[in-house]
């Protein structure tokens, strides 16, 4: 036994020996070789629509093959005119042009050189027929109702598949169910019939679809009697014997029909679908069951359908063979069938004979196995030929191999190996091809190649060569084979260089050679840099709904970019070129950006770079973040008074730790429905120990958070009901509220309702006057305010409120000291003395009032003042109270802005939260002169060469006796530069225009005006102008004052004319090419003076001398004449003037010149007003 395994095993090894001498590779066409078949058509059909049929069979080989056929295995002549053939090949075609049914067979195709012949297998051509029902008389079919019928359809031979269907004339389908069954055949069966079942369209029609053709049978008439509708002449009695003769009955096999037996067999072939069908008439109507005899049904490939009739098996295998019953059952009883099913098989090979190239002497061996059901039959052949014609002696030969020695070039030839059974053939063909040739490479000489470092290159060099022959690369430089573990030579002589660097760049050399020579070819390599990926943010964090960017960083060989392409994917699933059709996710190149996002966004996201020779990816996890699910399943514990445990389970915390546990309760009897939050836990505990009010209903509910938000509220706890108990508490805020004299409302914050801690609150306030040694009143309320007469006017006396409930009283209060109502203050202060600090301020002094007299708080001291008259022209002044406050216990206060030159009358009174009291008697004063106001304006009514005439008109307040006016000029240009002031004094108040001579020609001036008093000069009024040119005539205004034909025409013109002369006069005297504010920006006033070191409470006379004709800087500022009078120094209560009734009428304004003057002359500074 152990020789014959021995033998075996050398037998073996002499096989794998014989093929290694042999290459089954391709032979280059410039090499001799037999034919081999590279195309062949499989069965053809000829469909009626086709315009032609084309039977192909294309070879190679060289010599080029010549082609031959074979039909029905005889010659078949390609000369017939009704076929064409195709050049160079065996290919022909037929025209559909009728009669083709000739052509009607198998073919074969021959390809043959000199060398050998290679033989397709065979190709059916079919013609089909165009199916059709014979005409035929169907007579109708009568039946009683209860009894079994077949409709049979017997459909025409047509080519497969065929499909049948049983409908009306309206081409409706006739309903099937377990009573009515279509068969395989297509007959329709009857278990038993209805009277519903009577018509007469029962069209069977059969469709053959590749033949795009339905053909239908003629309809059958099927009438079903019922004995119910017996002959009416018939008595009842008859009529209910005839009834009873539809008898139930056990079911009888329809299916297979009765006459195959109780057993039949059925052969199906190895992964085919097995259908078994069983259908039995009876009454009622039968169930059909299924089982396999000594075994089980194979399970996931075995369904029964229509209703149970037909059990199908798929893809059956040779285990599916066996025994198979259906079991027709019903009450009466049963019927069965038994299937012998054989599974077979077509042949198919296990060891295909294959082609190979042989060197002269060498030897070789063919094999050629196939497995089928029934056992194929092995049949070899030799260029077309039986093997028995074998023209090559030596060959040893067997059914199942084919071996050679010592072969010559004469050997070369095409062997066939043909397997059959009854169920088909197969046909292999292998060529042996005997060459002797120097090795051919196939590949092209200086071929390019690149790879990235780090990866692997590949250097082609396929070749062809026979004997066999050797294969070694080097680099051209070196000129030495390649050694070392990166390198490795390919059985096709491709050489592979791993892990490459930049030094493996250069050019190498493949050289092959055998026993009858060697060749050579020349490869480039080029190495780049490899590409680098990176995806940024890396694992960011995301909250539901926000936007997430991610970020596809990439760099590759500048020779690459062009094909350098990313592509971006979500859990190995690739997106779109540009993101999801809803826009929600956007990909732009090596952007991703996500709207919305939502927690099916979560996973992890690759970015790939692609290039023509490498690729790289690169993933973040993205993590979706959102606020927690409700906490669940809250239950409560440890329940006492004032106290319980709850206890809950967290909800999912969607990728963010949950940090707290918000505690809400609801119980709150004025509110319900209200939650209020309770207390907060910290997230790693899920337990709370609650404290609780007395006298509530609560219920709980519990929020968890995390760094997204807050959850939504768990469900509600149950209710947890604490007992009443006394006030934990009594009221806060105490405080009074008197609107009359010895009144004292008492109110305080009243409890919550959460604060009560049970049924009856009520508030007990006691008081007493502080300090005395007497009894508390008292008096117990419901609402929260208590009003209290008491004997004194703001008297102090203390106060306690206590909570009380019918459990007790609240704890010992503490007690508050509130004053009792206010009443008017009864005495007035007494006026000591006005000092007059200068024209528009006074300092008032009094004597307080005792405090016995205040009746209250004492707030403060009002000051009332009113102007009696003008000192300038003696007219009275209709009285208008001011008022100005002073807080505090004080007894001085400064009166301002008041008018110069003028009497007023001053009272001081005291006053309360309550009111104010009498006044004192007035107090009569005078204010001196001070100095005018601005004259209200200054115009230029007249120029010339070099004179200018101006008018003007009176300040509005004069504030003393007028002693004349200050009028100063200087040339000003378009340019920083101006000229010397020059100073005229005009000591004629009266005049109220000057002519000015001695000017410049042609040049523009600035004019300033003053009005004087004994004080000084007040603030001037500027205009600017230029005089005239030489020749030019000044005429058009004289002084009004000396031009009398000038008065006597204005007099004389009308009222319209009068108008628009003024009109026009304005507008020709409107000095200046420039804004005002522009023109008081490049000149300001030279004589206003800053007042920056200026202090308030400095007050004095004016000692401003008239200005002198000299130049004087521009950024001097003049000094206020009067001192600008204030209530900050001074007015330490209510800041501003009042009216007798109190109100406000505004604050007092005092002169503070700054760098520039206002077109009309005038610029004042409000004072603020401080306590």
């Amino acid at each position: 036994m152990g020789m014959l395994l021995s033998g075996r095993g050398l037998i073996t090894s002499l096989i794998f020996f014989l093929l290694k001498f042999s290459t089954a590779v391709d032979i280059p066409l410039s090499v001799q070789q037999v034919p081999t078949i590279t195309k062949q058509s499989k069965v053809q059909v000829a469909f009626p629509f086709d315009e032609y049929f084309q039977i192909e069979c294309e070879a190679k080989g060289n010599p080029e093959p010549t082609f031959s056929w074979h039909k029905d295995d005889k010659p078949f002549d390609l000369s017939d005119p009704r076929i064409i053939v195709s050049n160079n090949s065996g290919t022909f075609r037929i025209p559909n042009e009728g009669h083709i049914s000739h052509f009607q067979g198998r073919y074969r195709c021959f390809a043959s050189n000199k060398l050998g012949v290679a033989m397709s297998e065979e190709i059916e051509f079919i013609v089909p027929n165009v199916p059709k029902f014979p005409k035929e008389k169907i007579d109708p079919l009568e039946v009683e109702e209860g009894d079994p019928i077949v409709l049979p359809c017997n459909p025409p031979k047509g080519l497969p598949p065929l499909h049948i269907y049983w409908m009306n004339i309206e081409l409706e389908h006739i309903e099937q169910d377990e009573r009515v069954y279509m068969s395989q055949k297509g007959d329709l069966y009857f278990a038993n019939v209805e009277e519903k079942d009577s018509r007469n369209d029962y069209c069977c029609f059969a469709a053959f679809p590749r033949l795009r053709t339905i053909v239908q049978k003629m309809p059958m008439k099927l009438t079903v009697n019922s004995l119910k509708h017996a002959n009416d002449s018939s008595s009842s009695t008859e009529i209910g014997s005839k009834a009873n003769s539809i008898k139930q009955r056990k079911p009888r096999l329809l299916l297979p029909p009765p006459e195959s037996g109780s057993e039949s067999s059925v052969t199906i072939l190895k992964g085919d679908t097995l259908l078994l069908e069983c259908f039995a008439e009876g009454l009622p109507t039968p169930q059909v069951d299924w089982n396999k005899i000594g075994g089980d049904l194979p399970k996931g490939r075995e369904t029964k359908e229509n209703y149970g009739k037909t059990l199908k098996i798929e893809n059956v295998s040779y285990q599916d063979k066996g025994n198979y019953r259906c079991t027709a059952n019903n009450f009466l009883g049963s019927a069965t069938h038994d299937f012998h099913v054989i599974v077979e098989e077509p042949p198919r090979w296990t060891k295909k004979p294959q082609s190979g190239v042989y060197s002269t002497g060498s030897s070789g061996i063919l094999l050629c196995e196939a497995e089928g059901e029934p056992e194929p039959t092995i049949k070899w052949r030799v260029n077309g030929f039986p093997m028995e014609r074998n023209p090559f002696s030596g060959d040893v030969i067997s059914p199942r191999e084919i071996s050679f020695t010592n072969v010559q070039p004469n050997h070369t030839a095409v062997y066939q190996c043909e397997a059959s059974n009854v169920h088909g053939t197969i046909l292999a063909n292998a060529n042996i091809d005997v060459v002797d040739v120097r090795p051919l490479i196939q590949t092209a000489d200086e071929e390019d190649y690149a790879t990235v470092v780090g990866y692997s290159a590949f250097l082609h060099c396929e070749f062809f060569a026979s004997p066999e022959a050797i294969v070694s690369w080097q680099k051209v430089e070196e000129a030495k084979p390649l050694e070392g573990r990166r390198y490795h030579i390919h059985e096709n002589g491709t050489l592979q260089i791993n892990e490459t660097t930049e030094e493996d760049a250069g050019s190498y050399s493949c050289w092959v050679e055998n026993a009858k020579g060697k060749t050579a070819v020349t490869a480039n390599l080029d190495i780049r840099n490899a590409t680098k990926l990176r995806v940024s943010p890396k694992n960011p964090r995301v909250p539901r709904s926000h936007t997430l960017e991610l970020h596809c960083e990439s760099k590759c060989d500048s020779h690459l970019k062009h094909s350098l392409k990313l592509s971006w994917s979500k859990d190995g699933e690739a997106f779109e070129i540009n993101g999801t059709e809803d826009g929600r996710i956007i990909i732009d190149g090596a952007n991703l950006t996500i709207s919305n996002v939502t927690v099916e966004d979560q996973g992890i996201y690759s970015c790939s770079a692609h290039t023509a020779l490498d690729s790289i990816a690169d993933m973040t996890q993205v993590t979706v973040l959102d606020v927690p699910d409700p906490p669940e399943n809250l239950h409560l514990s440890e329940r006492q008074n004032r106290s319980v445990r709850l206890t809950w389970e967290a909800g999912d915390d969607h990728n963010s730790n949950i940090s707290e546990y918000i505690v809400e309760f609801e119980g709150n009897k004025e509110e319900p429905g209200r939650w209020e939050e309770l207390t907060r836990v910290q997230g790693k505990e899920t337990t709370v120990m609650l404290s609780l009010a007395p006298y509530v209903r609560y219920q709980f509910r519990v929020i968890a958070e995390n760094e997204v938000g807050r959850s939504q509220p768990s469900r509600p706890s149950d209710h947890h009901e604490t007992p009443p108990a006394a006030p934990d508490k009594n009221p806060q805020n105490i405080r009074v509220q008197a609107s009359q004299p010895k009144e004292m409302i008492i109110k305080w914050e009243p409890l919550k309702p959460m604060e009560q801690n049970g049924p009856g609150l009520e508030y007990r306030v006691t008081w007493k006057p502080q300090g005395a040694p007497v009894e508390w009143e008292e008096e117990t309320v419901t609402n929260h305010t208590l009003r209290v007469m008491t004997p004194a006017v703001y008297a102090p006396y203390d106060v306690q409120v206590q909570a009380i409930n019918h459990l007790g009283s609240g704890p010992e209060p503490q007690a508050v000291v509130l004053y009792s109502g206010e009443d008017y203050p009864d005495t007035a202060p007494v006026i000591h003395g006005v000092d007059v600090i200068n024209s528009t301020l006074v300092k008032v002094s009094w004597s307080a009032i005792p405090k016995e007299r205040v009746h209250g708080h004492l707030k403060g001291y009002q000051v009332n003042w009113w102007k009696t008259k003008s000192l300038l022209d003696g007219r009275t002044h209709p009285k208008e109270v001011n008022i100005l406050r002073f807080s505090g216990q004080r007894n001085y206060g400064m009166v301002p802005s008041l008018d110069a030159f003028s009497e007023f009358h001053l009272t001081v009174l005291a006053y309360n939260s309550k009111g104010a009291g009498p006044e004192s008697e007035p107090y009569i004063f005078q204010t001196p002169e001070g100095v005018p106001e601005q004259p209200t304006f200054l115009k230029v009514i007249k120029v010339d060469k070099d004179t200018a005439t101006l008018s003007w008109g009176l300040p509005e307040k004069l504030n003393g006796n007028l002693t004349g006016y200050l009028l100063q000029y200087q040339i000003i240009n378009d340019t920083y530069e101006i000229g010397e002031l020059n100073d005229i004094n005009i000591t004629t108040p009266s005049k109220p225009s000057w002519r000015l001579s001695n000017l410049n020609a042609t040049t523009k001036y600035k004019f300033y005006l003053r009005a004087c008093t004994s004080k000084g000069c007040g603030k001037p009024v500027t205009e600017e102008s230029s005089t005239l040119g030489e020749g030019k005539y000044a005429g058009l205004y004289d002084d009004i004052s000396t031009q009398g034909w000038f008065i006597g025409l204005m007099c004389a013109i009308a009222l319209l004319t009068l108008i628009l002369l003024t009109v026009c006069f304005v507008k020709r005297n409107k000095g200046g090419k420039y804004s005002v504010k522009e023109k008081e920006d490049l000149h300001p006033d030279p004589e206003v003076q800053s007042v920056k070191d200026e202090t308030f409470g400095e007050y004095s006379d004016s000692d401003e001398k008239p200005l002198k004709g000299s130049v004087r800087s521009l950024n001097r500022v003049m000094q206020p004449t009067e001192s600008a009078d204030s209530l900050v120094e001074y007015g330490e209560g209510d800041h501003g003037l009042f009216n007798e009734d109190g109100s406000f009428i505004g604050a007092y304004a005092g002169s503070k010149e700054k760098g520039s003057v206002e077109s009309n002359g005038s610029s004042t500074a409000t004072f603020p007003l401080r306590a």
